[in-house]
Formats: structure tokens, C-alpha cells, sequence
């Protein structure tokens, strides 16, 4: 007899990632001969910086192959402590402890740790939408309710303090924000989240896990503000920050988070079960980003800077699609609502007939519909043309969509 099986219910519950969806459809048109400009996958186009690669080379020819502490080398957690110390001015009791620092491999295991430690049936919580769509998928696993803290246009897709402080109920144990955001470069000004924070302290019952992943890509002279710079929710903070989009390290696998002293035993004893710890080498690679020169990241953001001026630009040129002016990571969202056609029918159109991949909003929450998600991580040269292929194939579905609707010559 064959095989049946019988999985765990909570495996249904489990979403996905669609950015790597369209990338394996990309890779598969490209095997087929197709030239796909791909500005759908959140990627730095960078290669990662010499002195870095070179960090792991030695660490490899010096013997680095065995295991590390669970929760990272000793002086890559302190590295880590010494970095945001100074980039955020943290000192005294206020500094980051580097035994509240748990390296991890990328982002994703702090959000899964996260709410694996708060989700649970009969629990809510909050999370960014449109926003990360990892977010909301490990909440449903853990059997929480997830409960989408709405992220408008109108208000630069930044989250208003007052509606996530109404959406906090006897049932909520963590809220998820992030600021600089993926998927719509939304960044959340400082009075918003001094409004939040101060709000939080009337719920003692809630967590707080910051995704601040993209906290050195802000553009026009915007500045970060993190929450480890408010101690009176440092005990139930947990920020998510790494080194794959900083450095250009994202196979590298490499992120970190800082937990209160609360959680950070919790986080540590579930790295053991999951992956027992991150590759030895790599983290002396993690060392050298965060200890070495930084040139190689202002040069990169500055790059990131000038595509974000003309993707705007260029697609606020396109028929039915305008594009507010996104202040962080590497991302524009434009409005889509002006071509007729939803998110996921444009996005499979812009693949299939004009070779560019992008990502449909709704792949990050039913906030995303009516917008596409296109990632300026790609070549000033290969944002431009593909801006030129959409603007050709909307012209032609325009004139045809005219030439259908033309009275016919009468004699």
C-alpha cells in the first residue's frame, strides 16, 4: 500500500514568500531564452566588499570549521553591541548587553522565535500590511490570530500610533513593526513611534518585535530612529537586524537580534533545537563588515539613492500608475488602480509579455492590492529599459482596447 500521509494541521497554515515564486518563474523564461529584467527580488545587485570575503577566506585557512556558541562568536556579538552603541548612541544603562545579542541565520529565525514564543491559539497579533508576508504566515503556524495593522498611502505607508494603540486587545501579545519597510519603503517618523511607545506603556501585557533590517537605507535626509533607543520598553523589546542587505551578504546568512533579558535564554535554547548555531566563517565575515571600513555601504546606498529618484520618476510616467516617493529601503510601490487591472493580473502581464518581474501587493497582505512592489536593487541600465518595455506593452493594450471600441465605418 502507498504511503499516506498524515501531516500536522498547522503545516497547511504555513505561506510563502512570492518574491522567490516569480524568481523561479524569471529563471525558468531565462532557460528558455527569454531576456527578463528581474526587479522583483529584494537583493542588493552588489557584490559583498573584498575586505569581508577575504574575512572568511582566513577564518577558513585558520581553522574556523567547528561549532560556535549558540548564540554567536563571543566578539561578533560584541562587535554587534559596539556598532549600535555608536550608531545609535547607547551608553551606560542604556547599552546594548552582548549576552541580550543572538545571532541567527538571516531575519527570518527571529521572526519565527518571536512568535513562536507569543503565538498560540486565542492570542492576537499585530503585524505590518501591506508588509513582509513571513510575518504573517508564522503567525497563523503558531495558531494566533494575526491582525493587519493597515499601512495607507495616504499617510506615506508609515503606521499611525493611535490606530495600532485601538487594535490592542486583552488577546494581544506582540506587535510587529518595520520601519524602513518592505514591501512599500514606507519609514514611520520619529513622532509616530514616540506616540507608540509611550501609548505601550498603558500594556504591559504586549511585546514589541522591530524588524529595522533596512536601517541604514534612508534617503533624503531622513535619519533611523530604533526603538533600542527607548528604555522604558527595552524588557519586552525585541529588534531584528542583520548584515544581507547592509553588506550585500544576503547567501550569506547572517542576521542578529537583540532580545531583553526576559526572552534571550528562550531565544537561545531555541537556536539549539533549530540550527545549533550559524556557520563558523561566516561570522568571522560578520566581524570584519561591522569592524571595517564602511565605504563600500555609503557608495552602495548612494547608488540605491539616484535609482530610487528616476524609478519614481519613471513610473509616475506610466499610464494609469502613479508612485509616492518612498524615504527607505530599497523599493518603490506604485498605485496601480489607474491601468484596470489587479495586482497579481499586472504582474503576471509584465512577465509574460513584457519580460520584467515584479511582485503583486497582494503578496503582502489584501493591503497590497491595487499596487505593485519593484525593487530598484538592478541597474540604473536595466531599470530603465524595463520602465520602457511596461510603457510599450500599456500603449499597445491601450491602442487595441481604442480599436475595439471604434464605431465601424459606415458607407
Amino acid at each position: 500500500m502507498a504511503f499516506i500521509p498524515d501531516f500536522a494541521p498547522s503545516l497547511s497554515r504555513l505561506g510563502t514568500e512570492s518574491a522567490f515564486e516569480v524568481l523561479a518563474r524569471a529563471a525558468r523564461m531565462q532557460g528558455q531564452g527569454h531576456d527578463v529584467i528581474n526587479l522583483g527580488i529584494g537583493q542588493p545587485d552588489f557584490q559583498t566588499p573584498d575586505h569581508i570575503v577575504e574575512a572568511a577566506r582566513k577564518a577558513l585557512a585558520d581553522g574556523a570549521h567547528g561549532y560556535t556558541p549558540a548564540n554567536g562568536l563571543p566578539a561578533l556579538r560584541e562587535a554587534v553591541a559596539d556598532d549600535l552603541g555608536a550608531r545609535y548612541g547607547l551608553s551606560g544603562d542604556n547599552a546594548v548587553d552582548p549576552d541580550h545579542v543572538v545571532v541567527v541565520p538571516g531575519g527570518k529565525p527571529t521572526m519565527f522565535f518571536a512568535c513562536l514564543m507569543f503565538g498560540r491559539p486565542g492570542v492576537e497579533i499585530l503585524y505590518p500590511n501591506p508588509g513582509f508576508p513571513i510575518y504573517e504566515s508564522v503567525i497563523r503556524y503558531t495558531g494566533a490570530t494575526p491582525v493587519p495593522i493597515a499601512l495607507e498611502e495616504s499617510n506615506g505607508f508609515a503606521f499611525d500610533a493611535d490606530t495600532v494603540l485601538g487594535q490592542i486587545t486583552d488577546a494581544t501579545r506582540l506587535i510587529i513593526i518595520n520601519s524602513p519597510a518592505n514591501p512599500t519603503g514606507g519609514v514611520t517618523p520619529k513622532a509616530e513611534i514616540d506616540k507608540l511607545v509611550a501609548g505601550l506603556v498603558e500594556h504591559p501585557h504586549v511585546a514589541i518585535l522591530s524588524d529595522e533590517i533596512y536601517s541604514r537605507m534612508l534617503y533624503g535626509g531622513r535619519e533611523h530612529v530604533s526603538l533600542l533607543s527607548y528604555p522604558e520598553i527595552r524588557d519586552r523589546l525585541i529588534v531584528l537586524d542583520g548584515w544581507s542587505k547592509t553588506y550585500a551578504m544576503t547567501g550569506w546568512r547572517l542576521g542578529f537580534a537583540i532580545w531583553p533579558h526576559s526572552m534571550v535564554d528562550h531565544a537561545t535554547r531555541l537556536c539549539i533545537n533549530d540550527h545549533s548555531c550559524v556557520n563558523a566563517a561566516t561570522q568571522h565575515a560578520g566581524i570584519a563588515a561591522l569592524t571595517g571600513p564602511q565605504d563600500a555601504v555609503d557608495r552602495m546606498v548612494a547608488k540605491f539613492d539616484a535609482r530610487r529618484e528616476a524609478i519614481v520618476e519613471w513610473l509616475n510616467g506610466l499610464p494609469g500608475m502613479s508612485c509616492a516617493d518612498p524615504g527607505g529601503a530599497f523599493y518603490a510601490f506604485p498605485n496601480i488602480s489607474g491601468t484596470g487591472m489587479n495586482a497579481r493580473a499586472l504582474q503576471d502581464l509584465l512577465l509574460n509579455e513584457a519580460h520584467v518581474a515584479t511582485v503583486a501587493g497582494t503578496s503582502f497582505g489584501v493591503h497590497g492590492e491595487g499596487y505593485l512592489r519593484f525593487s530598484y536593487a538592478n541597474s540604473m541600465e536595466n531599470i530603465e529599459e524595463a520602465i520602457d518595455r511596461i510603457r510599450k506593452l500599456l500603449a499597445r493594450r491601450a491602442d487595441a482596447t481604442t480599436s475595439q471600441h471604434a464605431p465601424a465605418s459606415g458607407g
